[in-house]
């Protein structure tokens, strides 16, 4: 019997992961090792793609006996390089994936409130005609709040109340300090003035009298 050796050619693929600053989209590639790529365009928004890492993709030929198992391992602390254009000028910066996944929701909020915003611009825009505010019948108090409604204000005004506060307390009070024992003093070193709401600023209290009952 004659051996026969099968050599068989593999070719070296690489997976390249991209994200979309626009979009937010997430994509994939598989191409030729030998193959470079300088630019990559979104196929939902057709904006420039920013590169997020490059793999190894290849598959060897393996028996057909043996069960491929594939693993996803997360590492938060894996260097990833990516490539970033300033400018017209592109650079490779490295950074962890913890950084650079921070740096993309950085990004996503950035992204979420230039929309908001944007909106905020085209209803003023609409109302600045004719028939908005321009329109003669249309009263300083109306385009002021329909501004405010725009952008989602609520116009204060601070104030400064005063008042008498009366407050009921028990106090298990050591025999040995009775006979000296000063509510006024006592109260105002232990008692606290807080509020529920938040737009309250609490600047100062005093105790100004305090009755016992034995």
């Amino acid at each position: 019997m004659v051996g026969c050796t099968i050599f068989r050619m593999t070719t070296t693929w690489n997976k390249h992961s991209y994200i979309c600053p626009t979009c937010d989209g997430s994509f994939e590639m598989t191409i030729n090792s030998y193959r470079t790529i300088d630019q990559e365009l979104c196929p939902s928004c057709f904006n420039t793609l920013v590169l997020l890492s490059v793999a190894d993709a290849t598959i060897y030929p393996t028996n057909e006996r043996e069960q491929m198992e594939t693993t996803t391992n997360y590492d938060a602390n894996i260097l990833v390089t990516y490539k970033d254009i300033v400018d017209g000028v592109a650079t490779y910066p490295t950074l962890k994936v913890n950084e650079l996944e921070w740096k993309l929701e950085r990004i996503k909020r950035l992204e979420q409130q230039l929309e908001i915003s944007n909106g905020q611009i085209r209803q003023i825009l609409d109302n600045l005609s004719a028939d908005g505010w321009y329109n003669p019948n249309y009263e300083k108090a109306e385009v002021l709040n329909d501004l405010c409604e725009i952008l989602g204000h609520e116009p204060k005004q601070e104030i400064r109340i005063t008042g008498t506060i009366n407050f009921e307390v028990r106090y298990d009070c050591p025999l040995d300090e009775i006979e000296d024992f000063d509510a006024r003093y006592f109260m105002q070193d232990n008692l606290s003035l807080d509020s529920f709401h938040g737009d309250i600023v609490i600047d100062a209290y005093d105790v100004e009298d305090a009755d016992v009952e034995y």
